[in-house]
């Protein structure tokens, strides 16, 4: 066998890892030194005989398992972004082994007890605000893993941290198992009604899957939402729409309900364990809610205006299907496609004639040069650092001439790709040792043609992830621990959603909005069209965001979840809050990956609505400057949020930023809910 690279020192330039030298039976070996290198590392912390300081202890926690994160880093992102059977394999075989490796670091006692000690005596240990801070995190991420439990009940939390992560990593590989699966091939003439930019997907898809037909729809979002929304044969949008929402969920070796039931009742186990009554106050203990009650609070202002808002617009669709002389009533497959008729009628717009202004490329410009203006970045496109995927694009970040980090962008959809979209890394902002520069990568799931057109909201996906990637870029710590996005999930969403907002700006548009093949902006009675339009359907958008909202946090408020029926469970959440029958959330539990692929989301996703108080509360206050790149807003958006990372209490650091806490009627306004 080859030297393997994860034993070496890398001399790529920034030391990024070099792609063309690593394989898949490099992991396993590259893992069981990392575990076994990291345990010795953190035993050494913990038998340490001099008394706990926060340099033997804290620092010392910070310094240790670097080849571990590597190893992690770039492993999570080939096993999300480019995976095959060999790296699935490898995926099932690790989640017991590091979440068992986890365990026995967090569960510790000798090491808790270092860092407890540390903790009681945080007063008299002089610490400057992002130290105390850093103590105060650790002993909470110990607490909150169990290392105040006894003996037997460590061994139980254990057992469930390693089975979770089976479940988990299984779920997700279900998912996308049945994303690969399903194909719909078409002919021409089953494109009726659809644009250019929608055949072209079409025929790049026909073409990527390698299919004797000359056109193909899969459940990928890029894919199947502009077939729903502009294809005229409705029984193909019946059956593109079911296989979307069905992920998951067609009894077979790929079914998730019975992984749904087993990850609820072990989380719900293991919250108890900890003291509290349910999955979801345990989860929301650390985040900017503190609690479930206080999160429903904010989904069930929402939802009032939004459902009601939601009916209004069934009834219209409903009334166009009845003026085109047809008695069916609307489905959820019929939504988007009538959405898009009314759309025109009412607004004279059509998405299709926007498209056309929407090339990734320049769209990907328009957020590097939003970043520039904003927070003085340049962006310079490399071509000598190594890639996992040819489809994969290099910049050099840089401030003032000054090397700041390196950005990754990988934006086409592939069957080796799971569905969504995501922000991750591959190397972590600090400063514990001399300055070392974050490696940060955005994956989406465009589709890949000739032109590389997006329609507006994949064009807004583009500049939320970029809004991550400027949090990991710009973080300035000196604790990994603290870097970038490693604050609570209901916080870490206001960096990329304000970003979201520059899209819409139209010094933004007027320059960047340019016709793929004339070069020339979009008019200006185009631009007041998707502007005037901007509002449209918002009831629906925010109806079934709120539908997978509302059933994540049923699924973790049950206190005994027992053997749960998740069809039923789902039903009944569904019923509870009123969901119209025509629109379907947006993601059922059976391919929820925010929620069941592991923990990250679980009982969090409504964190995206509360983020989105924030930011569009924020928002407005470049607004209230009457200039979206104002110098003073713009630093202070920088300083307390883009760069602070975790480092102080994700309330105050809002303060600090807007001034006041934030108000909703922002949030209900930007969503057109609010009465005029």
């Amino acid at each position: 066998m080859s030297t393997n690279p994860f034993f070496e020192h890398w001399n790529t330039p920034f030391k990024t890892p070099p792609f063309g030298q690593i394989r898949p039976e490099h992991f396993r070996p590259a893992y069981e030194r990392a575990f076994a290198d990291h345990a010795l590392e953190i035993s050494r912390i913990a038998a340490d005989p001099s008394t706990p300081s926060f340099e033997n202890t804290i620092i010392a926690l910070e310094k240790s398992g670097h080849m571990l994160s590597r190893i992690d880093l770039v492993f999570g992102n080939l096993a999300a972004s480019d995976t095959n059977e060999e790296l699935q394999s490898i995926e099932r075989d690790l989640a017991p082994l590091h979440a068992r490796h986890w365990n026995a670091i967090f569960l510790d006692a000798e090491l808790f007890r270092r860092v407890e000690d540390l903790f009681m005596r945080r007063e008299s240990l002089n610490l400057d605000a992002e130290s105390l801070r850093v103590l105060e995190r650790y002993r909470l991420d110990f607490v909150r893993a169990g290392a105040k439990l006894e003996s037997g009940e460590r061994e139980r939390y254990a057992q469930i941290g390693e089975r979770l992560a089976e479940l988990g990593t299984a779920f997700g590989q279900n998912v996308l198992a049945d994303e690969q699966d399903f194909v719909l091939p078409l002919q021409e003439g089953d494109l009726d009604g659809l644009p250019d930019f929608a055949r072209n997907v079409a025929a790049g898809i026909a073409k990527q899957r390698k299919l004797e037909a000359p056109y193909a729809v899969t459940t990928s979002r890029s894919s199947a939402e502009p077939f729903l929304q502009f294809s005229n044969r409705r029984d193909l949008r019946e059956k593109v729409f079911k296989a979307l929402t069905a992920r998951g969920d067609n009894a077979n070796e790929h079914d998730n309900k019975a992984l749904i039931a087993e990850i609820v009742k072990l989380r719900a186990e293991r919250a108890k364990l900890l003291g509290y009554a349910t999955f979801a106050d345990y989860r929301l203990a650390d985040t900017m809610a503190r609690t479930p009650d206080t999160a429903r609070l904010l989904l069930d202002q929402v939802w009032t205006a939004a459902r009601s808002r939601a009916l209004e617009e069934r009834d219209a669709l409903q009334a166009v299907v009845a003026e085109e002389g047809n008695n069916f009533a609307l489905a959820a497959w019929d939504w988007r496609y009538y959405a898009e008729k009314l759309r025109k009628e009412r607004y004279d717009f059509d998405e299709a004639e926007i498209i056309p202004y929407f090339q990734l490329d320049r769209m990907i410009e328009a957020a590097f040069d939003t970043a520039r203006r904003l927070f003085g970045l340049d962006f310079q496109e490399r071509k000598d650092i190594p890639v996992y995927h040819p489809d994969v694009r290099v910049w050099d970040v840089t401030r003032g001439g000054e090397h700041i980090g390196l950005f990754f962008g990988d934006y086409f959809a592939r069957p080796s790709k799971r569905g969504g979209a995501w922000m991750s890394s591959f190397r972590d902002q600090e400063n514990i040792e001399g300055k070392i520069t974050p490696i940060i990568i955005n994956t989406c799931n465009f589709p890949k043609t000739n032109l590389a057109l997006l329609n507006f909201d994949e064009a807004k996906t583009l500049f939320h992830e970029f809004g991550h990637a400027l949090h990991g870029l710009l973080s300035n710590v000196r604790f990994p621990r603290l870097a970038g996005t490693n604050v609570a999930r209901d916080f870490v969403e206001l960096p990329s959603q304000i970003f979201e907002h520059w899209l819409e700006e139209p010094a933004v548009l007027e320059k960047f909005a340019v016709h793929v093949e004339t070069g020339k902006p979009m008019p200006k009675a185009l631009l007041e069209k998707l502007n005037a339009a901007r509002n449209f359907n918002q009831g629906f958008a925010t109806v079934e965001f709120l539908g997978s909202a509302f059933v994540d946090l049923d699924f973790h408020a049950l206190e005994n979840p027992g053997d749960v029926d998740v069809g039923a469970f789902e039903k009944k959440s569904m019923e509870h809050i009123g969901m119209p029958g025509e629109i379907a959330m947006r993601h059922r539990p059976t391919h929820f990956l925010h929620i069941f692929d592991g923990d990250g989301y679980s009982a969090g996703y409504y964190s995206y609505m509360w983020a989105e108080v924030l930011d569009a509360d924020g928002f407005d206050a470049f607004k209230e400057a009457k200039n979206p790149f104002d110098p003073d807003t713009a630093k202070r958006l920088h300083d307390f949020i883009y760069s602070a990372g975790g480092t102080r209490d994700y309330a105050e650091a809002y303060r600090l930023f807007r001034g006041r806490d934030p108000k909703i009627d922002a949030l209900l306004e930007g969503r057109g809910l609010k009465a005029a």
